[in-house]
Protein backbone atom coordinates (compact mmCIF):
# COMPACT_ATOMS: atom_id res chain seq x y z
CA UNK A 1 0.00 0.00 0.00
CA UNK A 2 2.72 2.49 0.93
CA UNK A 3 4.56 1.85 -2.34
CA UNK A 4 1.41 2.36 -4.43
CA UNK A 5 0.62 5.54 -2.59
CA UNK A 6 4.11 6.85 -3.18
CA UNK A 7 3.95 6.04 -6.87
CA UNK A 8 0.54 7.64 -7.23
CA UNK A 9 1.72 10.82 -5.60
CA UNK A 10 -1.87 11.78 -4.93
CA UNK A 11 -3.34 12.66 -1.57
CA UNK A 12 -6.79 11.80 -2.91
CA UNK A 13 -5.77 8.31 -3.98
CA UNK A 14 -3.98 7.84 -0.67
CA UNK A 15 -7.12 8.83 1.19
CA UNK A 16 -9.24 6.37 -0.79
CA UNK A 17 -6.71 3.60 -0.22
CA UNK A 18 -6.64 4.34 3.47
CA UNK A 19 -10.28 3.32 3.61
CA UNK A 20 -9.72 0.00 1.85
CA UNK A 21 -9.58 -3.28 3.82
CA UNK A 22 -6.02 -3.90 2.64
CA UNK A 23 -4.82 -0.51 3.87
CA UNK A 24 -6.56 -0.94 7.22
CA UNK A 25 -4.53 -4.01 8.06
CA UNK A 26 -1.71 -3.11 10.42
CA UNK A 27 1.40 -5.18 10.94
CA UNK A 28 0.69 -6.30 14.49
CA UNK A 29 2.43 -9.11 16.36
CA UNK A 30 2.10 -10.87 19.70
CA UNK A 31 5.07 -12.00 21.78
CA UNK A 32 4.84 -14.36 24.76
CA UNK A 33 7.29 -13.81 27.61
CA UNK A 34 7.72 -16.00 30.66
CA UNK A 35 6.91 -13.50 33.39
CA UNK A 36 5.00 -10.26 33.86
CA UNK A 37 7.26 -7.29 34.63
CA UNK A 38 7.36 -6.36 38.29
CA UNK A 39 7.71 -2.72 37.17
CA UNK A 40 8.30 -0.74 33.99
CA UNK A 41 10.81 1.55 35.67
CA UNK A 42 13.94 0.65 33.67
CA UNK A 43 16.43 1.42 36.43
CA UNK A 44 15.15 -0.25 39.59
CA UNK A 45 14.88 -4.02 39.14
CA UNK A 46 16.99 -6.57 37.31
CA UNK A 47 13.91 -8.11 35.75
CA UNK A 48 13.93 -9.93 32.41
CA UNK A 49 10.23 -9.28 31.83
CA UNK A 50 10.76 -5.55 32.26
CA UNK A 51 13.69 -5.60 29.84
CA UNK A 52 11.72 -7.45 27.18
CA UNK A 53 9.31 -4.50 27.10
CA UNK A 54 11.58 -1.57 27.85
CA UNK A 55 14.33 -2.52 25.40
CA UNK A 56 11.88 -1.26 22.79
CA UNK A 57 10.77 1.85 24.69
CA UNK A 58 14.07 3.12 26.07
CA UNK A 59 17.49 3.47 24.51
CA UNK A 60 21.08 3.73 25.69
CA UNK A 61 24.10 5.80 24.77
CA UNK A 62 25.80 2.75 23.29
CA UNK A 63 24.16 -0.13 21.44
CA UNK A 64 25.12 -3.50 20.00
CA UNK A 65 24.62 -5.03 16.59
CA UNK A 66 22.82 -8.42 16.54
CA UNK A 67 26.20 -10.19 16.65
CA UNK A 68 27.39 -8.18 19.65
CA UNK A 69 29.55 -5.39 18.23
CA UNK A 70 29.44 -2.25 20.39
CA UNK A 71 28.28 0.80 18.39
CA UNK A 72 26.95 4.30 19.16
CA UNK A 73 23.28 4.47 20.12
CA UNK A 74 21.97 7.77 21.47
CA UNK A 75 25.59 8.87 21.43
CA UNK A 76 26.56 10.49 18.14
CA UNK A 77 29.90 8.65 18.14
CA UNK A 78 32.09 6.47 20.31
CA UNK A 79 33.09 8.23 23.55
CA UNK A 80 36.51 9.74 24.16
CA UNK A 81 38.56 9.64 27.34
CA UNK A 82 39.27 13.04 28.82
CA UNK A 83 41.42 11.50 31.54
CA UNK A 84 41.70 8.20 33.43
CA UNK A 85 38.45 8.83 35.29
CA UNK A 86 36.41 10.78 32.75
CA UNK A 87 34.65 9.75 29.53
CA UNK A 88 33.01 12.30 27.22
CA UNK A 89 29.95 11.52 25.09
CA UNK A 90 28.61 13.63 22.23
CA UNK A 91 24.84 13.17 21.87
CA UNK A 92 22.63 12.88 18.81
CA UNK A 93 20.83 16.17 18.09
CA UNK A 94 17.08 16.44 17.66
CA UNK A 95 16.11 13.33 19.64
CA UNK A 96 12.96 13.60 21.76
CA UNK A 97 11.28 11.45 24.36
CA UNK A 98 7.79 10.18 23.62
CA UNK A 99 6.25 12.96 25.74
CA UNK A 100 8.09 15.68 23.84
CA UNK A 101 10.91 16.24 26.34
CA UNK A 102 14.25 16.78 24.67
CA UNK A 103 16.93 14.13 24.96
CA UNK A 104 20.01 16.10 25.97
CA UNK A 105 22.80 16.28 28.51
CA UNK A 106 20.32 17.01 31.32
CA UNK A 107 18.58 13.71 30.62
CA UNK A 108 21.88 11.81 30.64
CA UNK A 109 23.03 13.43 33.87
CA UNK A 110 19.68 12.71 35.47
CA UNK A 111 19.72 9.10 34.29
CA UNK A 112 23.22 8.50 35.67
CA UNK A 113 22.65 10.20 39.01
CA UNK A 114 19.34 8.43 39.58
CA UNK A 115 20.50 4.86 38.93
CA UNK A 116 23.66 5.17 41.08
CA UNK A 117 21.83 6.88 43.97
CA UNK A 118 21.87 4.42 46.91
CA UNK A 119 18.37 5.61 47.83
CA UNK A 120 17.00 4.03 44.64
CA UNK A 121 18.34 0.63 45.75
CA UNK A 122 18.75 -0.40 42.13
CA UNK A 123 19.23 -4.11 41.54
CA UNK A 124 21.31 -3.09 38.52
CA UNK A 125 23.98 -1.49 40.69
CA UNK A 126 26.58 -4.13 39.80
CA UNK A 127 26.59 -2.85 36.22
CA UNK A 128 27.56 0.66 37.28
CA UNK A 129 29.75 0.23 40.35
CA UNK A 130 32.61 2.41 39.06
CA UNK A 131 30.42 5.36 38.07
CA UNK A 132 30.45 8.26 40.52
CA UNK A 133 28.52 10.90 38.59
CA UNK A 134 27.98 12.85 35.40
CA UNK A 135 28.30 16.48 34.38
CA UNK A 136 26.86 18.58 31.59
CA UNK A 137 29.34 20.33 29.30
CA UNK A 138 26.70 21.70 26.95
CA UNK A 139 23.30 20.52 25.72
CA UNK A 140 24.80 17.80 23.54
CA UNK A 141 27.95 16.96 25.50
CA UNK A 142 28.16 15.09 28.79
CA UNK A 143 31.01 13.67 30.83
CA UNK A 144 30.72 10.56 32.97
CA UNK A 145 33.00 10.22 35.97
CA UNK A 146 34.36 7.00 37.50
CA UNK A 147 36.05 6.18 40.77
CA UNK A 148 39.12 4.90 38.94
CA UNK A 149 40.16 3.82 35.46
CA UNK A 150 37.33 1.83 33.89
CA UNK A 151 38.22 0.07 30.63
CA UNK A 152 34.63 -1.06 30.01
CA UNK A 153 32.74 2.17 30.68
CA UNK A 154 31.39 2.25 27.09
CA UNK A 155 29.93 -1.22 27.61
CA UNK A 156 28.27 -0.09 30.83
CA UNK A 157 26.52 2.63 28.88
CA UNK A 158 25.07 -0.04 26.62
CA UNK A 159 23.07 -1.16 29.67
CA UNK A 160 22.01 2.14 31.25
CA UNK A 161 18.67 3.27 29.82
CA UNK A 162 18.20 7.00 29.32
CA UNK A 163 15.13 8.43 31.03
CA UNK A 164 13.44 11.84 30.73
CA UNK A 165 14.67 14.38 33.26
CA UNK A 166 11.23 15.68 34.25
CA UNK A 167 8.78 12.82 33.78
CA UNK A 168 10.97 10.32 35.66
CA UNK A 169 9.88 12.03 38.88
CA UNK A 170 6.20 11.46 38.05
CA UNK A 171 4.35 8.84 40.09
CA UNK A 172 3.16 7.22 36.83
CA UNK A 173 6.72 6.61 35.59
CA UNK A 174 6.93 3.00 36.78
CA UNK A 175 3.72 1.95 35.03
CA UNK A 176 3.63 4.22 31.97
CA UNK A 177 7.20 4.43 30.61
CA UNK A 178 8.44 7.20 28.33
CA UNK A 179 11.62 6.73 26.34
CA UNK A 180 13.19 7.71 23.01
CA UNK A 181 12.81 4.28 21.39
CA UNK A 182 11.01 3.06 18.27
CA UNK A 183 7.98 1.96 20.31
CA UNK A 184 5.72 3.88 22.69
CA UNK A 185 3.85 2.51 25.68
CA UNK A 186 0.12 2.08 25.01
CA UNK A 187 -1.41 0.01 27.82
CA UNK A 188 -0.81 -2.46 30.63
CA UNK A 189 -3.60 -4.86 31.52
CA UNK A 190 -2.33 -6.36 34.76
CA UNK A 191 -2.02 -10.11 34.60
CA UNK A 192 -2.83 -10.13 30.89
CA UNK A 193 -0.68 -8.10 28.54
CA UNK A 194 1.29 -4.97 27.71
CA UNK A 195 0.83 -3.20 24.38
CA UNK A 196 3.36 -0.98 22.60
CA UNK A 197 2.72 1.07 19.46
CA UNK A 198 5.15 2.29 16.83
CA UNK A 199 6.69 5.71 17.49
CA UNK A 200 5.92 7.67 14.32
CA UNK A 201 8.42 10.35 15.35
CA UNK A 202 11.33 7.99 16.00
CA UNK A 203 14.70 9.56 15.19
CA UNK A 204 16.11 6.39 13.58
CA UNK A 205 14.96 4.06 10.84
CA UNK A 206 11.22 3.46 11.02
CA UNK A 207 10.07 0.09 12.35
CA UNK A 208 7.85 -2.00 10.06
CA UNK A 209 5.64 -3.47 12.79
CA UNK A 210 2.89 -1.12 13.98
CA UNK A 211 1.89 -2.70 17.28
CA UNK A 212 3.25 -5.40 19.56
CA UNK A 213 1.35 -7.12 22.35
CA UNK A 214 3.27 -8.93 25.08
CA UNK A 215 1.41 -11.73 26.80
CA UNK A 216 2.64 -13.26 30.05
CA UNK A 217 2.74 -17.03 29.68
CA UNK A 218 4.82 -18.83 32.29
CA UNK A 219 4.24 -22.39 31.09
CA UNK A 220 6.40 -23.52 28.15
CA UNK A 221 3.80 -25.90 26.74
CA UNK A 222 1.16 -23.17 26.76
CA UNK A 223 3.48 -20.85 24.85
CA UNK A 224 4.06 -23.53 22.22
CA UNK A 225 0.33 -24.25 21.94
CA UNK A 226 -0.33 -20.56 21.39
CA UNK A 227 2.31 -20.43 18.69
CA UNK A 228 0.93 -23.51 16.93
CA UNK A 229 -2.60 -22.07 17.07
CA UNK A 230 -1.48 -18.85 15.40
CA UNK A 231 -2.17 -16.73 18.50
CA UNK A 232 1.49 -15.88 19.04
CA UNK A 233 4.28 -14.74 16.72
CA UNK A 234 7.31 -15.12 19.00
CA UNK A 235 7.86 -17.31 22.04
CA UNK A 236 10.93 -17.40 24.21
CA UNK A 237 12.33 -20.49 25.91
CA UNK A 238 10.98 -22.93 23.34
CA UNK A 239 11.22 -26.46 24.72
CA UNK A 240 14.11 -28.14 22.89
CA UNK A 241 12.24 -31.43 22.48
CA UNK A 242 9.51 -29.59 20.56
CA UNK A 243 11.70 -27.24 18.51
CA UNK A 244 11.06 -29.07 15.25
CA UNK A 245 7.30 -28.82 15.76
CA UNK A 246 7.30 -25.01 15.76
CA UNK A 247 6.45 -23.25 12.47
CA UNK A 248 9.96 -21.75 12.69
CA UNK A 249 12.61 -21.93 15.36
CA UNK A 250 16.10 -20.61 15.97
CA UNK A 251 18.72 -21.49 18.56
CA UNK A 252 21.63 -19.15 19.24
CA UNK A 253 24.44 -19.26 21.77
CA UNK A 254 23.28 -16.76 24.32
CA UNK A 255 24.70 -14.95 27.32
CA UNK A 256 23.00 -17.07 29.98
CA UNK A 257 24.84 -19.23 32.49
CA UNK A 258 22.71 -21.03 35.05
CA UNK A 259 24.02 -21.46 38.58
CA UNK A 260 23.18 -21.83 42.22
CA UNK A 261 24.39 -19.00 44.46
CA UNK A 262 25.37 -20.70 47.71
CA UNK A 263 25.60 -18.66 50.90
CA UNK A 264 28.98 -19.27 52.48
CA UNK A 265 27.80 -17.71 55.77
CA UNK A 266 24.82 -19.94 56.53
CA UNK A 267 24.99 -22.74 59.08
CA UNK A 268 25.22 -25.76 56.76
CA UNK A 269 26.69 -24.23 53.61
CA UNK A 270 29.48 -22.34 55.39
CA UNK A 271 31.45 -25.62 55.42
CA UNK A 272 33.51 -25.78 52.18
CA UNK A 273 33.16 -29.58 52.20
CA UNK A 274 29.39 -29.24 51.89
CA UNK A 275 29.73 -26.76 49.04
CA UNK A 276 32.23 -29.02 47.26
CA UNK A 277 29.78 -31.89 47.63
CA UNK A 278 27.03 -29.72 46.15
CA UNK A 279 29.21 -29.29 43.06
CA UNK A 280 30.38 -32.91 42.80
CA UNK A 281 26.88 -34.35 43.15
CA UNK A 282 25.47 -32.60 40.05
CA UNK A 283 25.73 -34.48 36.76
CA UNK A 284 25.92 -31.51 34.38
CA UNK A 285 26.37 -33.59 31.23
CA UNK A 286 23.18 -35.48 32.01
CA UNK A 287 21.32 -32.21 32.59
CA UNK A 288 22.57 -30.76 29.29
CA UNK A 289 21.45 -33.82 27.34
CA UNK A 290 18.32 -34.97 29.15
CA UNK A 291 16.76 -31.61 30.03
CA UNK A 292 18.03 -29.46 27.18
CA UNK A 293 18.51 -31.93 24.35
CA UNK A 294 22.05 -30.76 23.69
CA UNK A 295 21.11 -27.06 23.54
CA UNK A 296 23.35 -26.50 26.56
CA UNK A 297 26.88 -27.38 27.68
CA UNK A 298 28.28 -27.87 31.20
CA UNK A 299 29.72 -24.70 32.70
CA UNK A 300 33.47 -25.13 32.97
CA UNK A 301 34.27 -24.37 36.58
CA UNK A 302 32.91 -20.82 36.61
CA UNK A 303 29.97 -18.55 36.00
CA UNK A 304 31.88 -16.25 33.61
CA UNK A 305 30.42 -16.71 30.14
CA UNK A 306 32.81 -18.27 27.59
CA UNK A 307 32.21 -15.30 25.25
CA UNK A 308 33.21 -12.76 27.89
CA UNK A 309 36.60 -11.22 28.55
CA UNK A 310 37.97 -12.69 31.77
CA UNK A 311 36.82 -16.26 31.10
CA UNK A 312 39.32 -18.66 32.70
CA UNK A 313 40.22 -21.24 30.05
CA UNK A 314 42.39 -23.22 32.47
CA UNK A 315 39.66 -24.25 34.90
CA UNK A 316 38.71 -27.92 34.67
CA UNK A 317 35.25 -29.32 34.13
CA UNK A 318 33.35 -30.37 37.24
CA UNK A 319 33.56 -34.12 37.73
CA UNK A 320 30.36 -35.91 38.70
CA UNK A 321 31.31 -38.02 41.74
CA UNK A 322 28.33 -38.90 43.92
CA UNK A 323 30.31 -41.23 46.19
CA UNK A 324 32.81 -38.50 47.04
CA UNK A 325 29.97 -36.02 47.55
CA UNK A 326 28.29 -38.38 50.04
CA UNK A 327 31.59 -38.84 51.86
CA UNK A 328 32.14 -35.10 52.14
CA UNK A 329 28.63 -34.52 53.47
CA UNK A 330 29.16 -37.25 56.05
CA UNK A 331 32.59 -35.92 56.99
CA UNK A 332 31.13 -32.45 57.51
CA UNK A 333 28.42 -33.86 59.77
CA UNK A 334 25.77 -32.50 57.40
CA UNK A 335 23.85 -35.72 56.64
CA UNK A 336 20.13 -35.01 56.82
CA UNK A 337 20.70 -31.29 57.44
CA UNK A 338 18.17 -29.03 55.73
CA UNK A 339 19.11 -26.39 53.18
CA UNK A 340 16.62 -23.99 51.62
CA UNK A 341 16.77 -23.72 47.82
CA UNK A 342 14.88 -20.75 46.34
CA UNK A 343 13.85 -20.49 42.70
CA UNK A 344 11.05 -19.46 40.36
CA UNK A 345 9.27 -20.91 37.34
CA UNK A 346 8.65 -19.66 33.82
CA UNK A 347 11.21 -16.88 33.48
CA UNK A 348 13.96 -19.08 32.00
CA UNK A 349 13.93 -22.23 29.91
CA UNK A 350 13.11 -25.27 32.08
CA UNK A 351 14.00 -23.35 35.21
CA UNK A 352 11.70 -25.30 37.54
CA UNK A 353 12.87 -28.63 36.10
CA UNK A 354 16.52 -27.62 36.50
CA UNK A 355 15.99 -26.44 40.08
CA UNK A 356 14.20 -29.64 41.03
CA UNK A 357 16.83 -31.82 39.32
CA UNK A 358 19.68 -30.13 41.20
CA UNK A 359 17.73 -30.41 44.44
CA UNK A 360 17.33 -34.14 43.79
CA UNK A 361 21.08 -34.50 43.23
CA UNK A 362 21.75 -32.80 46.55
CA UNK A 363 19.28 -35.09 48.27
CA UNK A 364 21.12 -38.08 46.77
CA UNK A 365 24.29 -36.72 48.36
CA UNK A 366 22.69 -36.74 51.81
CA UNK A 367 21.19 -33.28 52.29
CA UNK A 368 17.56 -32.53 53.04
CA UNK A 369 16.58 -29.94 50.41
CA UNK A 370 13.60 -27.66 50.97
CA UNK A 371 12.73 -26.25 47.54
CA UNK A 372 10.73 -23.02 47.43
CA UNK A 373 9.39 -21.96 44.03
CA UNK A 374 8.34 -18.33 44.47
CA UNK A 375 6.47 -15.94 42.20
CA UNK A 376 8.93 -13.80 40.31
CA UNK A 377 8.62 -10.65 42.42
CA UNK A 378 9.21 -12.52 45.69
CA UNK A 379 12.02 -14.50 44.06
CA UNK A 380 13.78 -11.23 43.17
CA UNK A 381 13.27 -9.97 46.72
CA UNK A 382 15.11 -12.98 48.13
CA UNK A 383 17.77 -12.99 45.42
CA UNK A 384 18.73 -9.40 46.16
CA UNK A 385 18.28 -9.49 49.95
CA UNK A 386 21.74 -8.74 51.33
CA UNK A 387 20.75 -9.49 54.93
CA UNK A 388 18.86 -12.78 54.86
CA UNK A 389 20.31 -15.19 52.35
CA UNK A 390 18.68 -18.51 51.50
CA UNK A 391 21.21 -21.35 51.56
CA UNK A 392 21.01 -21.55 47.76
CA UNK A 393 19.31 -19.41 45.12
CA UNK A 394 18.89 -20.35 41.47
CA UNK A 395 19.93 -17.77 38.89
CA UNK A 396 20.32 -17.63 35.15
CA UNK A 397 22.99 -14.97 34.82
CA UNK A 398 23.40 -12.97 31.63
CA UNK A 399 26.47 -11.01 30.60
CA UNK A 400 25.61 -8.32 28.09
CA UNK A 401 28.72 -6.41 29.14
CA UNK A 402 30.80 -9.28 27.69
CA UNK A 403 33.20 -8.79 30.56
CA UNK A 404 33.86 -10.80 33.72
CA UNK A 405 33.21 -7.69 35.80
CA UNK A 406 29.50 -8.40 35.38
CA UNK A 407 29.61 -11.76 37.16
CA UNK A 408 32.29 -10.77 39.65
CA UNK A 409 30.45 -7.76 41.00
CA UNK A 410 27.03 -9.43 40.95
CA UNK A 411 27.55 -12.84 42.57
CA UNK A 412 31.10 -12.98 43.97
CA UNK A 413 31.97 -9.61 45.46
CA UNK A 414 31.15 -9.26 49.14
CA UNK A 415 28.09 -7.06 49.79
CA UNK A 416 27.15 -7.09 46.11
CA UNK A 417 23.53 -7.35 44.98
CA UNK A 418 23.43 -11.15 45.15
CA UNK A 419 26.82 -12.10 46.57
CA UNK A 420 27.52 -15.64 47.71
CA UNK A 421 30.23 -14.78 50.23
CA UNK A 422 31.74 -12.21 52.58
CA UNK A 423 35.32 -12.80 51.45
CA UNK A 424 36.87 -9.34 51.82
CA UNK A 425 40.15 -10.37 50.20
CA UNK A 426 38.30 -11.50 47.07
CA UNK A 427 36.20 -8.34 47.14
CA UNK A 428 39.36 -6.24 47.09
CA UNK A 429 40.75 -8.32 44.20
CA UNK A 430 37.56 -7.75 42.20
CA UNK A 431 37.71 -4.00 42.85
CA UNK A 432 41.33 -3.91 41.71
CA UNK A 433 40.60 -5.91 38.56
CA UNK A 434 37.78 -3.68 37.39
CA UNK A 435 40.10 -0.65 37.26
CA UNK A 436 43.12 -2.42 35.74
CA UNK A 437 43.71 -1.18 32.19
CA UNK A 438 46.48 -3.61 31.22
CA UNK A 439 44.65 -6.40 29.39
CA UNK A 440 47.01 -9.23 30.31
CA UNK A 441 47.28 -8.19 33.96
CA UNK A 442 43.52 -7.92 34.22
CA UNK A 443 43.03 -11.38 32.73
CA UNK A 444 45.52 -12.81 35.23
CA UNK A 445 43.60 -11.18 38.07
CA UNK A 446 40.32 -12.69 36.90
CA UNK A 447 41.98 -16.07 36.50
CA UNK A 448 43.09 -15.93 40.13
CA UNK A 449 39.62 -14.90 41.34
CA UNK A 450 37.77 -17.60 39.41
CA UNK A 451 40.32 -20.21 40.52
CA UNK A 452 39.73 -19.29 44.17
CA UNK A 453 35.97 -19.40 43.68
CA UNK A 454 36.32 -22.81 42.07
CA UNK A 455 38.60 -24.18 44.81
CA UNK A 456 36.29 -22.99 47.61
CA UNK A 457 33.02 -23.75 45.76
CA UNK A 458 31.63 -20.29 46.32
CA UNK A 459 29.13 -21.04 43.55
CA UNK A 460 27.57 -24.03 41.84
CA UNK A 461 27.77 -23.12 38.13
CA UNK A 462 25.56 -25.38 36.02
CA UNK A 463 25.15 -24.85 32.28
CA UNK A 464 25.89 -22.47 29.44
CA UNK A 465 22.63 -22.43 27.53
CA UNK A 466 21.47 -21.59 24.07
CA UNK A 467 18.49 -19.30 23.56
CA UNK A 468 15.72 -21.16 21.72
CA UNK A 469 12.94 -19.20 20.07
CA UNK A 470 9.84 -20.25 18.20
CA UNK A 471 8.13 -17.92 15.77
CA UNK A 472 5.32 -17.89 13.26
CA UNK A 473 5.73 -18.50 9.55
CA UNK A 474 4.88 -14.89 8.81
CA UNK A 475 7.62 -13.48 11.03
CA UNK A 476 11.15 -12.79 9.77
CA UNK A 477 13.74 -12.31 12.49
CA UNK A 478 17.33 -13.21 13.34
CA UNK A 479 17.72 -13.62 17.14
CA UNK A 480 20.48 -11.62 18.76
CA UNK A 481 23.48 -12.77 20.73
CA UNK A 482 22.42 -10.51 23.64
CA UNK A 483 18.90 -12.04 23.79
CA UNK A 484 17.15 -8.69 23.29
CA UNK A 485 13.71 -8.87 21.68
CA UNK A 486 14.05 -5.77 19.51
CA UNK A 487 10.82 -5.50 17.54
CA UNK A 488 12.34 -2.97 15.14
CA UNK A 489 14.46 -5.83 13.80
CA UNK A 490 11.40 -8.01 13.10
CA UNK A 491 9.28 -8.04 9.96
CA UNK A 492 5.95 -9.54 9.00
CA UNK A 493 5.89 -11.09 5.53
CA UNK A 494 2.10 -11.32 5.04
Amino acid sequence: MNLLTKLAGSAAIAAIMALSPLAAEAADITIAIGSEPSTLDPQVRDDGGERAINDNVYETLMARTPDGELVPGLAAAAPTQVDAKTWEFKLRPGVKFHNGEAFNADAVVGSVKRVIDPALKSEQAAYFGTITGAEKVDDLTVRINTSGPDPILPSRMYWMKMIPASYSADAKFAEAPVGTGPYKFASWNRGQDIVLEKNADYWGDAASIDKVTYRFVGESGTRLSGLMAGELDVITNLLPEFAEQAPKFAAVSGMETTLMIVSTDNEVTKDPRVREAMNLSVDRKALAESLFGGYATPAKGQVVNPKAYGYNKALPDYVFDLDKAKALIKEAGAEGKTIKLVGEAGRWLKDRELIEAVGAYWKDAGLNVDIKIEDFGEYLNQLFDKNTRPDAVFLSNSNELLDADREMTAVLQSKASSASNSDQEMSDQISAARTETDVEKRQAMYDAITKKSYDLSYLVPLLNQQDIYGFSKRLEWQPRVDSKLLVKEMKVTE
